[in-house]
């Protein structure tokens, strides 16, 4: 299964690649993302930019919308984003007991992609290639990417 697999999975439905484009898919998938996206967000108690910021910087009243149960269609790229998000949050889980892994994105890490700086700071700053490479770090330390 690839990123947006685990997006996929929030349906428990497997979609085969040349249809993740397709609205009727996204719409399906959704609500079932944002909302697996915001109980994470408030296991790692993200404040609203943290959020934004992984979901690549909706607009606030957007941002507040989804928040509110209104999430319509996401865009392909903010459904990538929450599964690289949901990918992280499983690979912590494995690896680290259950308080650890909520906390070891606001912890300053000695990884040199993260120069010394937080895990979730490194992925809002630069965006979904910081949570790609955060994703590949954590499932090569628990052995593959599922």
């Amino acid at each position: 299964m690839d990123n947006y697999g685990a997006a996929v999975q929030v349906s428990h439905e497997p979609v085969a690649s040349e249809r993740r484009h397709d609205p009727d898919v996204r719409r399906r998938m959704s609500g079932p993302a944002m909302r697996t996206f915001l109980n994470i967000a408030q296991a790692w108690k993200l404040t609203v930019d943290e959020q934004r910021g992984l979901l690549g910087w909706p607009a606030t009243s957007t941002f507040h919308k989804y928040k509110a149960g209104d999430v319509g269609l996401l865009t392909y790229d903010m459904l990538t984003r929450i599964s690289l998000v949901i990918g992280i949050y499983k690979a912590l889980h494995i690896l680290y007991g259950d308080e650890l892994a909520d906390r070891w994105v606001k912890l300053p890490n000695s990884n040199p992609q993260f120069a010394g700086r937080p895990a979730l700071n490194f992925m809002v700053d630069t965006g979904i290639d910081g949570l790609y490479r955060a994703r590949r770090l954590l499932d090569g330390r628990r052995g593959g990417w599922n």
